[in-house]
This record gives structure tokens, sequence and C-alpha cells, in this order.
């Protein structure tokens, strides 16, 4: 998705997200107890770029900020976050997240959770960004693991500007993983069949 798109709808989202967030709001002593570090995507992994290969950045510490357009921290757990951001020389992106809850009904709860965000984030933008429009398409889950789901957002602006992004997120025991492929463009421009195979490898990936 296009840093036009991301500059003039967070801080709208930012609001929405924490109304949306409330879901799963615990006191921090409920925080998961650190574990085995799940693993990650690499960049071949990714589905394929026509003109431009993909680049890997460092596994890092902590919520990417991108994916707060649809998903965010708020009202969650003080789980263990890590991830992973992708791009290739033009205007594509990747990242994914990985969370480690307590346990296996956690991690239920929280995949159910993000999904729901990622389901209803075309609305959000809408309501809370007069100048976008936005429409979600779902894709239908995906029978690895615990389990994964995988859709998709359009967005435009007033001023012309289209994008289009796919999210996943899955399940492995404890362990959620959230991954979004972005660039401009819409529906027709998503590689859906080869990103429910980067999903699949994701969650297997995992451990």
């Amino acid at each position: 998705m296009s840093m036009r798109i991301r500059t003039s709808a967070l801080t709208a989202l930012t609001v929405a997200a924490l109304a949306a967030g409330t879901v799963l709001t615990a006191p921090a002593a409920g925080a998961a107890p650190k574990a085995a570090a799940p693993k990650f995507l690499s960049a071949s992994q990714l589905p394929p770029h026509p003109t431009s290969s993909w680049t890997a950045g460092p596994v890092t510490e902590g919520f990417p900020e991108g994916l707060g357009f649809c998903v965010s921290t708020e009202g969650v757990l003080d789980y263990d976050y890590r991830h992973r951001e992708f791009r290739t020389d033009l205007d594509t992106s990747a990242v994914q997240l990985t969370v480690v809850t307590g346990s296996a009904a956690q991690a239920k709860a929280l995949a159910k959770h993000y999904d729901d965000l990622i389901r209803t984030c075309a609305d959000r933008i809408e309501e809370s960004s007069p100048d976008i429009e936005a429409e979600g398409r779902d894709y239908g889950s995906l029978p690895v693991e615990e389990g994964a789901r995988v859709r998709g957002l359009h967005t435009e602006t007033s001023w012309g500007a289209t994008d289009i992004a796919l999210l996943s997120v899955g399940q492995d025991g404890r362990t959620v993983t959230v991954v979004e492929w972005g660039q401009m463009g819409d529906f027709g421009d998503a590689p859906v069949a080869a990103f429910k195979k980067t999903t699949t490898t994701a969650v297997k990936k995992l451990y």
C-alpha cells in the first residue's frame, strides 16, 4: 500500500482501532512468558514480483507501524511481538508479524480479533476518512495448522491514488502470524493464489 494512503488515513484509523480493539483487554500482569522464537518468511517465499526481487529486512522486536492501518495492539495483552519487513525496488512492500501468546486458546481469540479488524477495516476507513473509498474482500480460509484466512483491501482517494493490499491471519498452537502485501493497483493486480501459498508457508514455518 503506497505511502500516500498510509499518510492520509493512519491518524484517523488509529482512533478507530482504539474503539475496535477492546475485546482482549486484560492487565499487563497477564503477559505471556517468553518462548522459542517463531521463524519468519524469507524474501523468496513472497509472491514473485514481475520486474523486481524482494529484499528482506531484519527480524525486529515490536509491532510494525505499517500494520496499524488495519491491525493494532490496542486492548491486547502485552504479548511477544516480532516482525520482518520486505520491499522491492518498486512500490510494493510486505510485512510479517508473529505474536506468541500464553496458550492456544489465547492465540485462537487473538487470531479472530485480528481477522475481525481486517474484515471491518474498509468500513472504518470510510467512516474516518471521507476522501477515501475502501472495499474489502474475503478470499477464504486455508487448511494449515490451526487455520488461516486471507482477505483483500482496495482503497482509492478522491485525488485518484489507488492501492491494493492482501492480508492474512494464521495460527499454529499459541502463536499467531499476520502477513500483509501491498502495492499500487486494484483487485485485478492482487496475486491471490501466490499470497495464499505465502500464507500457508508462513504458518507452517513458524515452528
